[in-house]
């Protein structure tokens, strides 16, 4: 049994029948089978109760009938004799009757055959009734009709103490019922066959239009904003279609915008990345000239040269990743595959640019990859460097090598002892202008360090992932397949 949020309970379908086709099949059989049964149960009960009315009232008046005329002019007291004569004239031919019985206040005096079903109760209702009554009664598997009434005689209906039963079975009666039943059985099974087609029949015309917003639901879901579904008829399905189509036209409407606005700013990044590429490298220029000169410089212009080229480095760097950024967004980036030891490749990032004493490696010698070394340099030299940034030393790089030479992947982890990352800030790491400390607005890095990575990665086909393990520190893994499909 399932109970809904109301508390309202509906009967748990079997697994084979929670399809909407399977539950309309069911209900129609349950609904039809019901009915069938219930009008096959009533016919059969007033049928049934008609013919037992039938034969009670003619065994019973054709009962009293021959006792009132055989016991007309009997004397009182009768003889045994007399009895006898009592009792075979009330048995023979009778209503297919299989005997009759007379008692007096004694017992048993005179009998017909098959007298047997002949109950106490029934002796007890004629005998302190003093009138007619009559009993259904079951003998070795045959019912039987047992009728018993007194012996009144004379005007004044004088009790005479003298008691006569007749046993007629109702063989004939209960073979009628068994055709009834049989007749009931045989037209629920044609009910139910029918009552599945027309499910089936109702449940494909209901169904129809329910698999074509699927496969519109569908369609539109990968992608394809043009689906539109034909409505047709003034029915809660033909509003349900105009609703689809109604949101599927406004969705079509939003994404075009939303397409054109996105297109725009990356246009616009790439064209202002572009356009600030030549002045800030003659400014970057300038400001090294000035830094070279800071040493003859006199009081703040010194440290004002300084900071000056430090800022234009930094707004440099901010350029280059954001043209980066919006190669990725465009499509455009492409790996120029190269074979390459992975360890030599990792000393090569670190020390290029001095990090080889404040870092420490883990890197097994043979291990080979296809790959853009341009790019995973820069995978790694961004891992580390927030590694060196934000944790605290010592700074671990370990490679591991995963699976075969040609399907297999590689593993390296870059991890260190500082406080790790914010679990507040995890599943956003890897988001563009992310930063470890929300509350600084300027750090060394222009916060896309992270999200370049993990780009040069996917282009790959791999992954990068962050946690924070139970030793402390924050640990990053970067996964690559040995044999990236080039794009």
């Amino acid at each position: 049994m399932t109970v809904t949020a109301r508390g309202r309970w509906r009967p748990r379908l079997p697994l084979g029948a929670r399809g909407l086709r399977a539950r309309l099949v069911v209900v129609f059989v349950l609904l039809a089978g019901l009915s069938a049964l219930t009008a096959a149960g009533l016919v059969y009960r007033q049928a049934r109760d008609l013919m037992l009315s039938r034969t009670e009232w003619s065994v019973v008046n054709e009962f009293r009938l021959r006792v009132a005329t055989l016991t007309e002019n009997m004397q009182h007291p009768p003889d045994r004799a007399a009895l006898q004569r009592l009792a075979n004239g009330v048995a023979p031919a009778f209503l297919e009757a299989t005997g009759a019985a007379v008692y007096e206040d004694s017992g048993l005096i005179a009998s017909g055959d098959g007298t047997g079903p002949i109950t106490s109760a029934l002796r007890r209702s004629v005998a302190g009734g003093r009138r007619l009554a009559y009993q259904r009664v079951v003998s070795a598997d045959t019912p039987y009709l047992v009728v018993g009434t007194p012996v009144l005689l004379g005007r004044q209906r004088t009790p005479s103490g003298v008691e006569v039963y007749l046993v007629a079975p109702l063989g004939k009666e209960a073979a009628d019922q068994d055709a009834l039943v049989t007749a009931a059985w045989n037209g629920v099974l044609p009910v139910v066959a029918l009552a599945v087609l027309f499910a089936l029949l109702a449940a494909g015309g209901v169904l129809r239009p329910v698999r074509e917003l699927d496969r519109a639901a569908r369609r539109l879901g990968a992608g394809e904003l043009d689906t539109r579904l034909k409505a047709t008829g003034g029915d809660e399905l033909a509003r349900l279609v105009k609703t689809f189509n109604a949101t599927a036209a406004a969705l079509e409407s939003n994404v075009s915008e939303l397409r054109e606005m996105e297109v725009r700013a990356r246009r616009f990044v790439a064209d202002v990345s572009h356009e600030l590429r030549t002045p800030l490298a003659s400014i970057l220029a300038m400001a090294e000239m000035f830094e070279e000169e800071a040493g003859r410089l006199e009081g703040n212009l010194a440290q004002a040269a300084r900071l000056l080229n430090l800022e234009v480095g930094r707004l440099v760097r901010l350029v280059e990743d954001l043209m980066e950024i919006s190669r990725f967004d465009a499509g455009a980036a492409r790996l120029i595959l190269d074979d390459v030891d992975v360890a030599d490749a990792i000393r090569a990032c670190l020390r290029a640019r001095g990090w080889n004493a404040r870092v420490v490696l883990d890197l097994p010698p043979g291990v080979r990859i296809r790959m853009d070394p341009r790019r995973f340099d820069v995978i790694v030299a961004n891992l580390v460097g927030n590694a060196l940034r934000h944790g605290a030393p010592p700074v671990t790089v370990r490679l591991r090598a995963d699976g075969p030479r040609d399907t297999g992947h590689v593993l390296i982890e870059v991890q260190d002892a500082g406080q790790g990352v914010d679990p507040d800030l995890l599943p956003h790491v890897f988001d563009r202008f992310s930063k470890a400390d929300a509350a600084r607005t300027r750090s060394d890095g222009s916060g896309l360090g992270l999200s370049i990575a993990l780009e040069n990665a996917r282009l790959h086909g791999g992954s990068i992932g962050v946690a924070n393990p139970l030793g402390g520190g924050a640990l990053f893994r970067l996964t690559l397949p040995r044999h990236p499909e080039p794009r």
